[in-house]
C-alpha cells in the first residue's frame, strides 16, 4: 500500500464558507435585482432599493444557510461509513476496507457488492453491475470475463 497509497478518490475541495455565502448571488435574476437596485438609487428611489435589497440578502442568506447545513449533514454520516471487501491475498481470504485493495489483490463479489473499482473479471458467473451513477443506464449491464486488447495487460497479475 505504501507504493500505490490509498484506493480511494481525491476528496473533495471543500468551499470556504465565503465562497459558499458569495455564490449565492451569481445567478442571473438576484444580478438583475442588484442593478434595479443601483438604478432606484441613481434615481432617488430610496425606499424602493432598500426593499429590494433587504429580499435578495434575505434570499441570499436563507439559501446559504441551507447549502451550509445540508453539506455538513452529508458529509459527517460519509467520514463514519467504511465499505469493506472481501479479497484473497497471499491464499487468505480475508475481509478488509476498499481503501486498503492494491494491485494483484483478488477481489470475490457476491450479490449485493459494491465494485471497489478498476477490475478485471477473473470468473464470473452471471454478473451484473448497476452502472446508473456512473452511465445512467437504466438497467444492470452484464459483465463478462475476457482478454484485454494488446498493450492493456494488467501490470499487477502474477
Amino acid at each position: 500500500m505504501e507504493t500505490y497509497g490509498l484506493n480511494a478518490m481525491k476528496p473533495k475541495k471543500s468551499n470556504s464558507v465565503l465562497k459558499l455565502l458569495l455564490s449565492q448571488f451569481k445567478s442571473p435574476i438576484i444580478l438583475i435585482l442588484f442593478f434595479a437596485i443601483g438604478l432606484s438609487f441613481f434615481l432617488k428611489d430610496t425606499v424602493d432599493a432598500l426593499i429590494i435589497l433587504a429580499i435578495v440578502l434575505g434570499s441570499g442568506l436563507l439559501g446559504f444557510w441551507q447549502e451550509y447545513g445540508t453539506s455538513n449533514a452529508v458529509e459527517k454520516p460519509l467520514a463514519l461509513v467504511q465499505i469493506k471487501a472481501t479479497v484473497l491475498r497471499n491464499g487468505l481470504s480475508k475481509e478488509i476496507s476498499v481503501e486498503e485493495i492494491v494491485p494483484g489483490d483478488v477481489v470475490i463479489l457476491k450479490a449485493g457488492d459494491m465494485v471497489p473499482g478498476d477490475c478485471l473479471i477473473i470468473e464470473s458467473n452471471s454478473l451484473f453491475i448497476e452502472e446508473t451513477t456512473l452511465t445512467d443506464e437504466t438497467y444492470p449491464l452484464e459483465k463478462e470475463t475476457g482478454i484485454l486488447a494488446v498493450g492493456l495487460t494488467p501490470y499487477y497479475l502474477p
